[in-house]
């Protein structure tokens, strides 16, 4: 009889087979529920507010709480949004926490556009694509930076790519996709067009009674746009026209040709190089290899860049923040020049080929990281926004400036940008006892002196100090320095190190 030698695996063998065994689906759970951990860390980590407009739905929700109306029409105000600002009634709810919630709520976001992202990128081109595509976005310092200040974009691109999400699920499904559209066309109305698409994209092969069902969901976004605009303002297109108005006065407007060159230099400040170069080739490669499974987040893309360079050409805000949805969407492009080669043939020349390919744009886009990142500047960002925040809430409730407030309550800042700030704080439902400076130069310079009038006949004033004065959410670039002056006849009763508070009352 042959002899036989038994070989038994050893124990590093069996636990790799292990590992192994283990569905896809089941370590994406796993990582799901790290990343919210991870997440809640950061969220206690670093206690940031929100940011302008997202302070504004906050505020104006808490106006609709108190059943009042809100004013729209403050010395340049943000565009309402209505969901955010439904968000905001929800959020206020709980006092002077509410603003942490509110960042709370766009971190959630930015963990959906994670898990989003890497659900789609497994659906269209595998799991190896989408967890390329999943570590991608959580490498966008950029957008955790908004994240963490609670901007609502966040939240818009989470709606957007779940969107795509269902439909690459199953083709034509159109209720929900369109349901998901209508919320993110709550948020900007960029959604619209899209909306408008894809109920023509549905309605192809529908009946009749599906397309009116479906055209009623894909209105609800620019009805009830409208509709708030027309309680509150009595003009239905009003966000519509102070935005463009508020647009050209901050000098945001482009011309055609330079909105179509702000795409580079927006994607490259969000994706950085390696991941525009990566996404140009992944595009080709996506439709060569697969281009079923391509075209919807390839449309979702064109779409997008669409709509960008067709609101920037027609002369609203062209900046970088209304370029994080086709941003992205390119990051999952990106990662099919990272991870395609799981789709092709194990062992096949254009399979090794391409992984070396592949390694090689990692190696790039980690050597230009290695030597660009600084994320002592992106901490202290945050320390910042948290400082000056608390800074101006201590200094208001000091015992010197509550008595002053109470017998001349009117508040003074520099520009525009604390104003909501300082109405949080102060529990206001009103915004005309807290002005800013800069509009009262302004109204002279079209020569009105009423607003500065009022200012010198008995007010608060507040000025940052130190390095506040260098901060961009808390100062302008267009601001005048005389601004920064204390008035004649005010003296000082309150200092720290990021607000000084004068008064003449």
């Amino acid at each position: 009889m042959q002899s036989a030698t038994l070989t038994r695996s050893g124990p590093g063998t069996i636990r790799l087979a292990r590992l192994r065994a283990v569905p896809a689906g089941t370590w994406a759970k796993l990582a799901f529920a790290a990343m919210c951990l991870l997440a809640l860390i950061g969220y206690f980590a670093y206690p940031t507010y929100p940011t302008y407009d997202s302070f504004y739905a906050l505020l104006w929700g808490r106006d609709v709480l108190h059943l009042h109306l809100p004013d729209f029409r403050v010395y340049r105000g943000p565009t309402e949004h209505p969901l955010a600002i439904a968000f905001g009634a929800l959020c206020s709810i709980f006092g002077q926490g509410g603003a942490r919630l509110v960042v709370l709520g766009s971190i959630a976001s930015f963990v959906a556009v994670v898990s989003g992202t890497y659900r789609l990128g497994r659906l269209c081109f595998g799991p190896v694509v989408g967890l390329a595509a999943a570590l991608l976005v959580l490498s966008r310092f950029f957008v955790e930076s908004l994240a963490s200040q609670g901007y609502l974009d966040i939240s818009y691109i989470a709606l957007i790519v779940w969107a795509v999400v269902l439909e690459v699920e199953r083709p034509r499904r159109g209720a929900p996709v369109l349901a998901l559209l209508a919320a993110a066309g709550l948020l900007r109305p960029d959604a619209w067009v899209l909306s408008g698409l894809y109920w023509l994209w549905c309605s192809w092969r529908a009946d009749n009674r599906t397309r009116v069902l479906y055209l009623a969901i894909a209105a609800i976004g620019p009805l009830v746009w409208c509709g708030v605009d027309a309680i509150v303002t009595g003009n239905p297109l009003y966000s519509l026209k102070a935005t463009a108005g508020l647009a050209q006065e901050l000098e945001r407007t482009q011309g055609l040709g330079s909105v179509i060159a702000s795409m580079w230099t927006f994607g490259e400040r969000i994706d950085k190089v390696p991941v525009l170069i990566g996404a140009l080739a992944g595009i080709p490669l996506a439709v060569w290899l697969v281009p079923r499974r391509a075209a919807a987040p390839l449309a979702a893309l064109l779409g997008l860049l669409a709509v960008f360079v067709a609101e920037g050409a027609a002369g609203a805000s062209v900046i970088d923040r209304y370029f994080l949805g086709a941003a992205t969407i390119l990051l999952l492009f990106c990662a099919v020049s990272i991870g395609g080669w799981s789709m092709l043939r194990p062992g096949s020349l254009a399979r090794r080929t391409w992984m070396l390919g592949a390694a090689a744009l990692v190696a790039y886009g980690t050597f230009s990281a290695a030597t660009t990142l600084n994320l002592t500047t992106l901490r202290r960002t945050l320390a910042n926004h948290e400082e000056f925040h608390k800074g101006l809430a201590v200094a208001l409730a000091d015992p010197a400036v509550k008595g002053r407030l109470a017998r001349c309550p009117l508040l003074s800042l520099p520009n525009n940008k604390l104003i909501p700030d300082a109405r949080w704080i102060l529990g206001s439902t009103g915004q005309h006892d807290i002005v800013a400076r800069s509009q009262a130069r302004a109204d002279v310079g079209k020569g009105s002196h009423t607003l500065e009038n009022r200012i010198r006949r008995g007010s608060i004033a507040v000025y940052p100090l130190g390095t506040a004065v260098f901060v961009d959410a808390i100062v302008d670039v267009g601001d005048d320095p005389r601004d920064q002056v204390p008035l004649k006849g005010f003296r000082l009763i309150y200092t720290s190190r990021y607000m000084a508070v004068y008064s003449n009352c």
